[in-house]
């Protein structure tokens, strides 16, 4: 018997929750840290310099285990976006210098390089034949100017993967940095540093690890992190709050700090920390296969009960499928008109480029699915 895990999530009010691709919701576990959190802030003398050093620390010991890292290589950041955009500004880039984006990827994965033109960095978009870029197509757009690559791991358009360890194989042996975005994998799939030649991960904590709006983080390997030139200097990062009480002296930059050096400002943002590292603690203790395995449950249970006389499925069946499903009413007008039905029937799905997309979690039941396909297959 598969185990029931929307007992730990909600309530949701009789709504069906089918949209994790924008929003995952908190477990019960994470609410309770956040009102502890709260009630740190109204009672400030319960927030400790032990508690308040700890949450960071909390929050990187289990990003590191579930991205089998070393928690001293995390970085904490607010988004997928703050780690792009320290490598984008970090490295050193030559006139004349190639990147890599694949066109029609999430807007975050290419908007932090294009300001790189101003540099003299040439920047191509490769136009894939279905969405995600191909070993084959990254090999015909290498040149010998080309240094890097960013794309994502699960496509949010689509919902198809791409082969992360063949694009990072192709990479590793061009002497190209591969940048991988997996902020619509990590919690619904297993995937770490070691499963593609990736120079640098970054992701979303409030998608599939059912954190907090506003958090993220980025892993960058040890010896491209050292390379990086930013001007990025927390004073949290370089001291701690017990080193104001003693004598004052004029601060100085230390350059022992690793993955530290370049964490978001305010570190220990306890409101969203707290529970973002008690929903991944939660997720891991789970067992992310098992989660992945009932997810897909759910999905082949959607593709299969869909009525094929009345949509198509925009997504792969099986091959490359993540828990994205995209699907099209035959006639795509009425898709607008479909999607205000699930809404009315308190299911509540997304709404994408003229496509409805469904994003099911571990939170979700075959129940769910169910009344999702009842909705959609009277419409």
């Amino acid at each position: 018997m598969t185990k029931d895990y929307s007992r730990d999530f909600g309530p949701f009010e009789d709504t069906i929750w089918l949209n994790c691709a924008h929003q995952g919701p908190l477990p019960r576990v994470a609410v309770a840290e956040a009102e502890e959190a709260i009630a740190w802030k109204i009672a400030p003398y319960k927030m400790t310099t032990e508690r308040f050093n700890q949450v960071p620390q909390n929050l990187k010991q289990v990003l590191g285990k579930l991205i089998g890292a070393p928690p001293e290589d995390v970085i904490l950041g607010n988004s997928a976006s703050y780690g792009l955009h320290l490598l984008a500004n970090g490295i050193v880039w030559k006139t004349g210098d190639e990147v890599l984006l694949v066109e029609g990827d999430f807007p975050s994965d290419i908007l932090p390089w294009l300001g790189l033109r101003n540099k003299g960095v040439n920047v191509q978009l490769v136009k894939p034949r279905q969405y995600v870029i191909q070993p084959d197509e990254l090999l015909r757009n290498i040149t010998s100017s080309t240094r890097l690559l960013c794309t994502t791991l699960v496509h949010s358009f689509s919902g198809f993967v791409a082969d992360a360890q063949a694009l990072g194989e192709i990479c590793r042996s061009k002497g190209i940095l591969l940048v991988l975005n997996v902020s619509q994998a990590l919690g619904a799939r297993r995937f770490t540093v070691s499963d593609a030649s990736a120079d640098a991960l970054v992701g979303v904590g409030f998608k599939w690890l059912c954190g907090p709006y506003g958090t993220g983080f980025c892993w960058i390997n040890p010896q491209l992190r050292e390379l990086l030139q930013y001007n990025q200097a927390y004073w949290l990062a370089m001291q701690t709050a017990d080193d104001l009480a003693k004598e004052q002296s004029t601060p100085a930059l230390r350059d022992d700090l690793g993955a530290r050096r370049y964490d978001v400002f305010g570190t220990a943002n306890f409101f969203n920390f707290k529970p973002l590292a008690a929903s991944v603690e939660y997720l891991l203790a789970q067992g992310i296969e098992n989660i992945e395995a009932h997810d897909q449950r759910l999905i082949t249970r959607l593709i299969q009960g869909l009525d094929a006389k009345k949509y198509d499925l925009l997504s792969p069946r099986d091959e490359a499928r993540s828990t994205l499903v995209f699907i099209s009413h035959k006639e795509p007008a009425c898709n607008g008109e479909v999607y205000e039905k699930l809404r009315k029937e308190k299911v509540f799905a997304a709404y994408r480029a003229g496509k409805l997309r469904f994003s099911p979690h571990l939170y979700n039941t075959e129940a769910d699915i169910d009344q999702a396909l009842s909705v959609l297959n009277s419409a």
